[in-house]
């Protein structure tokens, strides 16, 4: 006879069978914020258009330590590929798969067990224990977190300690935490020439040989070198387009998208000024869209990190390496307001892909974590 599944292995089970495909919440903040509310937090649900969001307070003043994550998750890919029912939670020998089981309702679950305990334990704990939680983190990222730290700064409300549960191991829990993230900055470029036939060049105007050689000039230029905490920044053309179909016309337009994943040694401005000067230089005819997804954010080593460290130190035995790889995060809108940041969460080896998955005792071990870093911040300080 199986035995129950533990608090944060149900509530994780429970996350994944709502199929909350970004922006969809599909009553995933409900069931977090009805235990939140039975804890004596004041729940606030601050809906911006298809977005779900809620912002949670336990506790009156300084300092805040907020819990921050989402509950949407990526579409499931092709069914056929899956193993099981990406929305029916399934354990096979100690992993538990279905979409969102690592990024991140596993995460989720693992804060609200962990808070349900501390405060059992700590009802009149020091400062104010918060959660910022959103339907809007896989998707655009315009009206989730990005608009409540909006709403809270325009309040006054500042986050001192914030601990993101993005899944951010590589091989086994709490080998590597995010420090910081880089910065995200894309470009739509279009390249315009004169179509024509390829037998009378002198009458077209071909844009894939004028942006040719600013193409090249930029997949290989070395930007930066990084520091002691980023990699160097990194540029890459992701889409390319060009002609039409038929291989005697010489096309009339060239479009290309590129992304640069950037270190605290680049501002977009400065970015921005780069790409424009090698385009120009090389007499391209062009137009060209901007997109800033995110800034560069960094959290020097102090008493946030530290206190995960130790909780991860303790749990495991291991010390974590502090990283800022990765795509980007919600952190990147919390950090400018001033607060700490530090993503902790589970192994992040198969997120957004088809038979997602975790280990069923990591959920339990992440849940200690975060309730040992909630001790030390908001206790034993």
């Amino acid at each position: 006879m199986s035995s129950a599944p533990s608090p944060s292995l149900a509530l994780t089970q429970e996350l994944i069978r709502r199929p909350s495909v970004s922006p969809e919440d599909q009553g995933c903040l409900q069931i977090i914020g009805e235990r939140l509310e039975a804890l004596g937090f004041r729940v606030e649900r601050m809906p911006f258009g298809p977005v779900e969001n809620l912002w949670a307070l336990h506790g009156d003043e300084a300092p805040v330590l907020c819990f921050a994550g989402h509950t949407d998750v990526v579409p499931t890919g092709p069914r056929e590929e899956w193993h099981t029912d990406p929305f029916e939670p399934v354990i096979r020998d100690g992993v538990l798969y279905g979409r969102g089981a690592a990024d991140m309702k596993s995460g989720l679950a693992a804060m609200i067990t962990a808070t349900e305990r501390f405060i059992a334990k700590h009802p009149k704990h020091a400062g104010t224990l918060a959660f910022l939680l959103t339907s809007d983190e896989e998707g655009p990222s315009v009206d989730g977190t990005r608009r409540v730290m909006e709403v809270l700064e325009a309040r006054g409300e500042k986050i001192t300690w914030c601990v993101v549960g993005e899944p951010t191991s590589t091989d086994t829990l709490g080998d590597v935490i995010k420090i910081g993230r880089r910065g995200s900055l894309s470009g739509k470029l279009t390249v315009h020439g004169v179509q024509g036939h390829v037998a009378y060049p002198h009458l077209a105007d071909n844009p894939v040989h004028a942006a040719a050689p600013a193409l090249a000039e930029l997949a290989s230029r070395v930007w930066d070198k990084g520091n002691e905490f980023f990699q160097p920044t990194t540029f890459q053309i992701s889409n390319i387009n060009a002609g039409t179909g038929a291989p005697n016309v010489i096309p009339g337009e060239l479009k290309a998208r590129f992304n640069i994943r950037f270190s605290t040694e680049q501002t977009v401005e400065k970015l921005q000024q780069t790409i424009t000067e090698i385009l120009n230089r090389h007499k391209v005819n062009y137009t060209l869209e901007w997109f800033v997804s995110g800034l560069p954010f960094f959290t020097p080593p102090g008493e946030l990190s530290n206190a995960v460290v130790q909780a991860i130190k303790e749990h495991t035995g291991r010390v974590p390496e502090l990283s800022t790889t990765g795509g980007t995060s919600d952190g990147r809108f919390i950090a400018p307001t001033g607060a700490q940041v530090v993503e902790l969460g589970v192994i992040n080896a198969t997120i957004h892909k088809v038979n997602e998955n975790v280990r069923v005792a990591d959920i339990d071990t992440l849940s200690a974590m975060y309730e040992r870093v909630m001790e030390l911040l908001l206790v034993e300080q």
